[in-house]
């Protein structure tokens, strides 16, 4: 599904990735780990189109992400790529239901068909009775569970999560590893984390290892 062939990033002086070749199957739970400094979040974010590399091309079932223009990469991110991160990035201004709402609005549903999802999404994952509540009204696990549903209103082919489970504590951290896995099953999705996480690398189909900026096994 998603294809990285010599991938290479640097900043100013510093080369962070320095070759990168990756496949990665539809449907896969695939963990990315090693040290800090190893590159693996920059990866991540080259495969979200947050970022562009220097080298190389990444290309999503056959479509070569850097060919398209800057509008027609913003509605492929809208439409194909789900994010996950460690700070959950919830409006605090929105509420539960609306956080998860906002994506799909920026896709062009209607108000009324985005809510009907993001309540189906909210039931799915167990923080139904939370619709209404902000940000501040919600414990941590609630928080990163309504930003998985926020990544998942667009149904993407792939989710991309950084550091997922880095706040939370060791009962909403076993929790929310299990419903990625659950959410495989019954969605279908691809998902491609970065973790620190043993537990959670321990989990995946396979996992990825950097170290300066280079697979060294996979």
């Amino acid at each position: 599904m998603i294809e990285i062939r010599g991938i290479q990033k640097s900043y100013g002086d510093l080369q962070v990735l320095k070759g990168i070749d990756l496949d990665i199957r539809e449907q896969e739970v695939v963990t990315i780990v090693g040290p800090s400094g190893a590159g693996k979040s920059t990866l991540l974010h080259l495969l979200g189109t947050l970022d562009t590399p220097d080298a190389g091309e990444i290309r999503y079932d056959a479509v070569n992400i850097a060919k398209l223009s800057p509008n027609k990469l913003s509605l492929f991110r809208n439409h194909h790529i789900g994010f996950v991160f460690q700070h959950h990035h919830l409006l605090p201004e929105f509420t539960a239901i609306e956080n998860i709402a906002i994506p799909a609005w920026i896709k062009g549903d209607g108000k009324r068909e985005a809510e009907k999802r993001a309540r189906e999404l909210l039931q799915l994952l167990g923080v139904a009775h939370r619709a209404a509540h902000k940000p501040n009204e919600l414990s941590g696990g609630e928080q990163q569970r309504v930003s998985v549903a926020r990544a998942l209103i667009n149904t993407p082919k792939v989710v991309l999560a950084d550091e997922p489970s880095g706040n939370l504590d060791s009962r909403n951290k076993e929790e929310l590893h299990r419903l990625f896995f659950s959410l495989r099953e019954r969605l279908g999705q691809t998902f491609v984390i970065v973790t620190h996480d043993p537990s959670l690398a321990a989990m995946a189909d396979r996992q990825i290892h950097l170290r300066d900026g280079m697979i060294e096994k996979s």
